[in-house]
């Protein structure tokens, strides 16, 4: 039988110490051959040991101090994020001050729903909703660009509400917001903000506008947020927990109004007839994602199913036709429908085959034909065309418009 290492029992208050202030980056790691009074080593190699056998592994935390020691920078609790330095500029710090240890805990579950980099997001990949597009480039792209303009009485607007159908491309809009701007972005869903201990739902929330406004300028995308704020006090079945939540949502939403840093919050939703109507307060630009026209179906077959050379022309005119009322994520998937009829008509040969065919060896798929489109399109049914006429009345009621 192999003797194992036994597993410690105990550790002294200086252990721990000592373990989490070089974990922490608050004390350099100790090197071989230094004093004992700097940390417990037992006679040992290691930096830090318990009982004379265990060994406390803190090689990655040393490897990450001595690439900042070697790179001029602060040893700063970053939470895994490593910020460039920007004209010579030391970086900004991950945590802003913080009130207790407590929130500075909630402060690094919620750093993990930046979105570390851009998200490559482009306006021009996004077919049609031009007006959309204008007026998120007026509310957020254009205060952000020239700050000059917008101040006073035309401060820029803090809080956007894109609503509509399912799958008309809510999320991509948001996206382009944030490749546009270079801002910090918060993909913030309920399970972010959502906890089951008391009290500390609305304790991420206060810290989630902390950390946005310590990184402004910053964008907080609320995606489907009705599952968050629906209306107060409607339901019998409302949780305490949950009003508190809505309650302080409320609270910071109305004070970045008197504030000077770029903060927007940026909301998505299917169902904004249910949302709380003093959240419709604060979400001051209204702006409906409709689903797309024509032109803007056109162009995404044309991208989805490109014509190939020497091959049938795709017939364009009738898919436009034939696609009234399909959203974005509708006419996505008819095209990957039309493209599966040639590999469905291959796999039905290579299912003839006695044995596998090495992959070198494998035909090409045909091109697409006119009858694979109309099969698609008996086999592809609209999924949010039904409530078209909610999102015209609530757009009628609440939204906002360009006026020409």
């Amino acid at each position: 039988m192999v003797d194992e290492e036994p597993m410690p029992t105990r550790w002294s208050f200086q252990e721990f110490k000592t373990y989490y202030d070089v974990k922490l980056g608050r004390k350099k790691p100790v090197e071989n051959g230094e004093t004992a009074d700097k940390a417990v080593s037992n006679g040992n190699s290691s930096g830090i040991t318990s009982n004379g056998s265990f060994h406390v592994k803190i090689t990655p935390d040393k490897a990450i101090y001595e690439q900042f020691q070697s790179q001029g920078r602060n040893s700063v609790h970053t939470n895994g994020f490593t910020p460039n330095i920007v004209n010579g500029k030391p970086p900004k710090s991950l945590l802003p001050p913080l009130e207790s240890a407590e929130m500075r805990t909630l402060a690094e579950s919620l750093s993990r729903d930046i979105i570390r980099g851009n998200p490559n997001v482009k306006w021009e990949s996004i077919k049609g909703l031009e007006n959309a597009k204008r007026l998120l480039k007026e509310a957020v792209v254009m205060p952000i660009k020239y700050p000059k303009y917008f101040t006073g009485l035309l401060s820029p607007w803090k809080g956007i509400l894109l609503f509509g159908p399912p799958g008309t491309g809510k999320t991509m809009l948001a996206k382009a917001v944030a490749t546009e701007c270079n801002t910090t972005f918060f993909n913030i869903s309920a399970s972010s903000v959502v906890s089951k201990w008391r009290g500390d739902s609305e304790k991420l929330v206060k810290v989630l506008f902390e950390l946005a406004r310590h990184h402004a300028p910053a964008t907080i995308f609320l995606d489907e947020i009705d599952a968050i704020i629906s209306q107060r006090g409607e339901a019998r079945s409302e949780h305490e927990a949950s009003r508190r939540l809505k309650t302080e949502l409320l609270i910071q939403m109305d004070g970045l109004t008197r504030t000077d840093e770029l903060v927007f919050v940026l909301a998505a939703t299917n169902l904004p007839w249910e949302l709380d109507a003093a959240m419709l307060r604060r979400l001051e630009k209204r702006i409906l994602v409709p689903l797309p026209e024509p032109e803007a179906r056109r162009s995404m077959f044309e991208e989805l199913l490109p014509r190939q050379p020497d091959e049938e022309l795709i017939p364009y005119d009738l898919l436009v036709d034939r696609t009234e009322g399909y959203s974005g994520s509708d006419i996505r998937l008819l095209c990957k429908e039309t493209a599966m009829q040639p590999l469905r008509r291959l796999m039905s040969q290579l299912e003839q085959e006695q044995d596998v065919v090495p992959e070198e060896e494998l035909p090409k798929v045909g091109p697409v034909r006119p009858e694979d489109v109309e099969a698609a399109l008996r086999n592809t049914r609209p999924s949010a065309h039904l409530l078209a006429h909610k999102y015209d009345k609530f757009n009628a009621d609440y939204g906002s418009q360009i006026l020409q």
